[in-house]
Formats: C-alpha cells, sequence, structure tokens
C-alpha cells in the first residue's frame, strides 16, 4: 500500500543511493527496472476496500511514490511529493502561506516563480517582500515581520548565482522565535545545485523542492517538480494539497526522473569540472566584464560568496553566468553581444532551461526571466547564463571562443 517515502538505509552513500534510492526490483516479478505503473484506476476488493489502498492515480501511483522516496532520500528528508513541474510546486509551497500572510523572498529567483508570486497569490492577500539574502543577515531581520510564514530564497540563485548562507538564514529566524517572534518556514529551491552538491534540510531548512526537470532527470526529456520536508505538518499539508490541486506527473515521467537519479553523482561531477574550466576561461578574457561562479574564489572575478559555497556545497556546480563588456570585434553595446554570442554557439543550444547533459545557452533578461523587466528584480540585458553540460571541456571552450569573437 502508499508508505511513507523515508527510504531505511540512510547510511549509505549519496553515490550509492543515488543507484538504489526507490528503484528496489520488483515485489511481483523481481525485475530490476520497476515497472511503470501506466493506469489511471485500480481494482478494488470491496467497496470502501482499494486494493492495498490504491485507489486512483491522481492519489496515489507506484512509480511516483517511487521518486518520491527517491528524492526525499537523498535530500535526508522524511517525506516526498511530486507534482506535473516546479512550478506546480512552487503553487502548492506557496499555498502554505495564507491571506495576509507574508513571504520574504530572495531578491534573485527564477521568473516564474516571482511570476506566480506577484500575479497569481498575491491577489488572495500573500505579500512577498523581496530581501537580498545573499548579503547578510541584517537585512532578513528587518524584513521578518509577525505576518511572516515563509522564507523563500534559491542559493545558488537564478540567473545572478547568489550565494545564500543557509545556516545563517535558518539561524536568524530561531533567534526570531526565541524573542517571542513567529517562526517562518524556510523553503529552499535547491534546482541549481542538487543534493548531489548541497543539502539544505541538514543546514535548517524546513521545506526543499527541485524542477527535476533540470538536473535530477537529467536529459531534457521530462517535466517534473519535487518538493520535501521532514515536518509532520507540513507534510499532512502538502500531500492534501498535492491531491487537492491535482497537479501531479504521469508515471512515465516519474520514471524518467527516476532513471536519471541514477547518475545524478556522475553528471554533476562532471557539470562541475566543466563549468569551473569555462569559468577560469571567460577570466581571462579582457571583453567579459563580469564573471560569475560559485568556485571562483580569487583573482579579479572572484565570487563574493565563495566562502559560504565552499562550506555548504561540494562544488560550484554547473551554472555558470557573464557579463559581456561594451566593444568586442564589431564595437557593440554589452546587450547586443549578449545576443550575438547566443546566436553564434555551435556546441552549447540556445534554449532555455538547464541541467541536461547538454550545454545550453540563453539571455536571461529576455527568455527566463522576461516576467521580472522593469521590476526590482530585473536582470542586466547583457548577462548570460550558460548551462555547462558534461561534453568535452575543449569543445565547449573552442565553441565560447569562437562565438565571443562573432559577439
Amino acid at each position: 500500500m502508499p508508505q511513507d517515502n523515508v527510504d531505511p538505509r540512510p547510511e549509505r552513500s549519496f553515490d550509492t543511493l543515488a543507484v538504489h534510492a526507490g528503484q528496489e526490483p520488483d515485489e511481483l516479478t523481481g525485475a530490476v527496472s520497476p515497472p511503470i505503473y501506466q493506469t489511471s484506476t485500480y481494482r478494488q476488493e470491496a467497496v470502501g476496500r482499494p486494493t492495498r489502498g490504491y485507489e486512483y492515480a491522481r492519489s496515489q501511483n507506484p512509480t511516483r511514490e517511487r521518486l518520491e522516496r527517491a528524492v526525499a532520500t537523498l535530500e535526508g528528508a522524511r517525506h516526498g511529493f511530486a507534482f506535473a513541474s516546479g512550478s506546480a510546486a512552487t503553487a502548492a509551497i506557496a499555498q502554505l502561506a495564507q491571506p495576509g500572510d507574508n513571504v520574504v523572498v530572495g531578491d534573485d529567483v527564477y521568473g516564474g516563480t516571482f511570476r506566480y508570486l506577484e500575479q497569481v497569490h498575491a491577489s488572495s492577500g500573500v505579500q512577498a517582500t523581496y530581501v537580498d539574502l545573499a548579503s547578510g543577515q541584517d537585512a532578513l531581520w528587518e524584513a521578518l515581520s509577525e505576518r511572516t510564514r515563509l522564507v523563500w530564497f534559491e542559493t545558488p540563485t537564478n540567473p545572478r548565482l547568489k550565494i545564500v548562507d543557509i545556516a545563517a538564514v535558518a539561524a536568524t529566524v530561531a533567534r526570531r522565535a526565541a524573542e517571542g517572534g513567529r517562526r517562518p518556514l524556510i523553503v529552499v529551491d535547491n534546482t541549481f545545485a542538487s543534493p548531489a552538491i548541497q543539502r539544505p534540510l541538514a543546514l535548517g531548512a524546513d521545506i526543499v523542492f527541485h524542477s527535476a526537470t533540470k538536473y535530477l532527470a537529467g536529459h531534457s526529456d521530462t517535466v517534473v517538480g519535487v518538493a520535501v520536508t521532514s515536518d509532520e505538518a507540513v507534510a499532512a499539508r502538502l500531500r492534501f494539497l498535492q491531491n487537492a490541486m491535482g497537479a501531479v506527473p504521469g508515471p512515465l515521467d516519474c520514471f524518467l526522473v527516476l532513471r536519471g537519479l541514477r547518475t545524478l553523482h556522475l553528471r554533476v561531477e562532471r557539470h562541475a569540472a566543466n563549468a569551473a574550466a569555462v569559468a577560469r576561461f571567460l577570466a581571462g578574457r579582457p571583453d567579459v566584464a563580469r564573471v560569475i561562479y560559485p568556485g571562483l574564489a580569487d583573482g579579479a572575478h572572484a565570487h563574493p560568496g565563495a566562502a559560504v559555497a565552499a562550506r555548504q556545497m561540494a562544488s560550484g556546480g554547473g551554472m555558470v553566468s557573464f557579463v559581456l563588456g561594451d566593444g568586442g570585434p564589431l564595437g557593440r553595446p554589452g546587450a547586443e553581444r549578449a545576443v550575438a554570442f547566443c546566436e553564434a554557439t555551435r556546441v552549447f543550444t540556445l534554449a532555455e532551461s538547464l541541467g541536461g547533459v547538454e550545454s545550453l545557452v540563453e539571455v536571461p533578461a529576455v527568455m527566463t526571466h522576461a516576467s521580472v523587466a522593469e521590476s526590482a528584480l530585473e536582470v542586466d540585458p547583457a548577462l548570460v547564463r550558460l548551462s555547462v553540460g558534461i561534453e568535452g571541456i575543449d569543445d565547449l571552450i573552442a565553441d565560447i571562443a569562437q562565438a565571443l569573437e562573432q559577439a
């Protein structure tokens, strides 16, 4: 019957859990690759007596439960909840804030998150306050109030790759509660890092979620979201919302993420190694005004959050952002150069999304973050975001070099 998400083998290494969590051989046949339960409903043994607790696939599906158990285990959580997309997970988590509540949000988030909070959730009476959580804890302390229900942020952020000190945020929230204030829930979008690099629950977060479309699935062939928590009350509410809102993924999508998880640790290691090499190459280019990579700890482009990143992340990750300066071979403004660069790459594919095995490039200001235009979160139009894939590093650097020459 539907079971608790917790995996009984947390003492095993992450690499082993990535291969085996949620991937146990099929109970009926012993199939090493578990079957996809492609069904909408289940035969009941009698009226009101569902078989092993399964009634309807929106509420329960064995393939989805395997995915939820796997991601919960990798994040060190007791409960996992899969959704039809990362945006669907965002919508469900946002429902934890009720009319009159406030959500303190990091000031650099995915454009879709901003769009949902401002253009959908705000109409229910939930106010979002945007704060630079990477600048220290004073700004967070000042933003907290009795109305604050959630403290919500990404780290690394999208697309500026800011680093937020998760443990420091947890300490600030705990200090607020100790002084008699309301303790908000800490929500961390871990999409850019993945649990292979960072585990926010261990640092004090209450809820962690992913666009599993990205690194967890890893092959740009499915759209899924997953949220995890160890808080029993939060888990009960998310389970209700998952069923009531109905934005659940199909079993084939769950299977594709499960398959991707088995190589997550290997892929992320290569993503990070390639991204670090790309960042170092860009840092040596005089026509690049700024390189943003959490793994750059020294030099002119040293990341201001490198020390925090080194504490809470296993590597700098696979994302690199950079700002093109004015000039280049044709004397263009930086914003024009950003567009020209993205249209000139041949190995990097011009596309939204990230975290797949292939390298992607985009201009966030007019693509993934167009919805934050003319707001306080507006992105520099000269900023380029790279999702560095697992191709040969020499080919990636050669592609970047030739594209820069055409920009």
